[in-house]
């Protein structure tokens, strides 16, 4: 049986990935000074994705 065409790998790693983890949208956040330190890491605001 072959994989059906949409599970297929067609250069995923090269893509453009639409989702951020935590410490990147933690980055983000102390780069554009909405960062308080001390903060929970828990519930961050939604961040755009640049790149």
């Amino acid at each position: 049986m072959s994989k059906h065409s949409s599970l297929k790998a067609k250069g995923s790693a090269a893509g453009k990935r639409s989702v951020m983890k935590r410490f990147e949208r933690v980055k983000a956040l102390q780069e554009s000074g909405r960062w308080e330190e001390g903060k929970s890491p828990i519930g961050l605001p939604k961040t755009k994705v640049t790149s």
